[in-house]
C-alpha cells in the first residue's frame, strides 16, 4: 500500500505555482479490500464510482485571462487506484496559472491527468448536479440508545426474511475520520435494496459506530455495502454516501450490486 505519511495529506506543502500532475498522489484498492475480505483476483461483488465535485477550478485562456468553472468527475470503483483528496486540490491549484487554448482543452487535460493516477478512465464535464434533499426514509427521528463510536459494529444489523420489501432509506448521522490526519469526515449516506427487511434501529445504531472509526470515504462506503450484503443478504443494494466539502472539493462514493439502479446524481444541502 502507498505509504501514506509520504504523501501531501496532514503536512504542509508549498501552493504550486505551476501546472504539475505529479502532485496528484494515487493510493492502490487492493490492500483495504483485502482487509474487506476481497483478494485482489476475485472479481468484485459491486460497481459504482467516487464522483467527485470540483467548486474551485480555474485556468487563463491563451491571453493569461483567468477562467473559472465548476466541474464533475466519476472516478469507477472496478479502477486500480483512488486519488487522495488533498493531493487532487493541489493537483487543480497547479492548473491556476497555466494557458489552455480553450475549456475543452481544460477539461481533456484534467481528464487525462485523473485517469492516469487512477489507471483506468476518468470522465469529466463541466458544472454540478442540482441540490436535492435525500430521497427515501430517514432514520435519524428514532428514539434510540447509542453506545458504540467505534470500530463499525456489523453485528448490529439485522433482517427480517420474512418481510421483502424495496425501499430507500437515508440518514445524515454518518461520520468518520481521516485515516492520517484524524479530521472528521462528515456525510449524508443513502441504502437502496429490495431484500428481507432491514431493522432500522440496528441499521442506525450501526451507521453511528463509524463516528471514531479511521477509514478513507470509499473505503466506509465499501465497507458498508459489504457489510450489509452479508448481513442481510438482499436482491440487489446500492449505497451511495455524500461527504461534506472540504479544500473545494466533495466525494460522493456509489458501490452498488451489478444492474442495480442508481439515483439520479443529486447534491445533498449539507454540500
Amino acid at each position: 500500500m502507498a505509504d501514506l505519511h509520504a504523501s501531501p495529506l496532514g503536512r504542509e506543502v508549498a501552493y504550486p505555482d505551476r501546472y504539475d500532475p505529479g502532485l496528484l498522489y494515487p493510493i492502490p484498492r487492493a490492500q483495504a479490500r483485502a482487509a474487506l475480505g476481497l483478494a485482489d483476483s476475485d472479481a468484485l461483488p459491486f460497481a459504482g464510482h467516487d464522483r467527485w465535485h470540483l467548486y474551485e477550478l480555474s485556468w487563463l485562456d491563451p491571453r493569461g485571462l483567468p477562467q473559472v468553472a465548476t466541474a464533475t468527475a466519476w472516478i469507477p470503483a472496478d479502477s486500480p487506484r483512488l486519488v487522495e483528496s488533498k493531493s487532487f486540490k493541489l493537483y487543480l491549484n497547479s492548473l491556476n496559472r497555466t494557458r489552455f487554448a480553450d475549456a475543452e482543452a481544460a477539461r481533456m487535460r484534467i481528464a487525462a491527468d485523473l485517469s492516469a493516477a487512477a489507471g483506468a478512465e476518468v470522465r469529466l464535464a463541466f458544472g454540478l448536479p442540482p441540490l436535492a434533499e435525500p430521497a427515501g426514509a430517514s432514520l435519524d427521528a428514532q428514539q434510540v440508545t447509542i453506545t458504540d463510536y467505534g470500530p463499525p459494529r456489523p453485528d448490529l444489523l439485522a433482517a427480517d426474511p420474512a418481510q421483502v420489501v424495496e425501499e430507500t432509506l437515508c440518514s445524515t448521522l454518518l461520520k468518520s475520520n481521516c485515516p492520517v490526519t484524524g479530521q472528521p469526515d462528515w456525510a449524508d449516506v443513502r441504502i437502496a435494496y429490495r431484500g428481507p427487511r432491514l431493522d432500522r434501529a440496528g441499521l442506525l445504531r450501526y451507521l453511528v459506530s463509524f463516528r471514531d472509526h479511521a477509514e478513507f470515504h470509499e473505503q466506509c462506503v465499501e465497507r458498508i455495502f459489504l457489510d450489509l450484503l452479508a448481513r442481510a443478504r438482499p436482491q440487489w443494494l446500492s449505497v451511495e454516501a455524500r461527504y461534506t466539502r472540504r479544500g473545494g472539493l466533495d466525494i460522493n462514493p456509489w458501490r452498488a450490486s451489478p444492474g442495480a439502479p442508481a439515483a439520479p446524481p443529486t447534491r445533498s444541502p449539507r454540500q
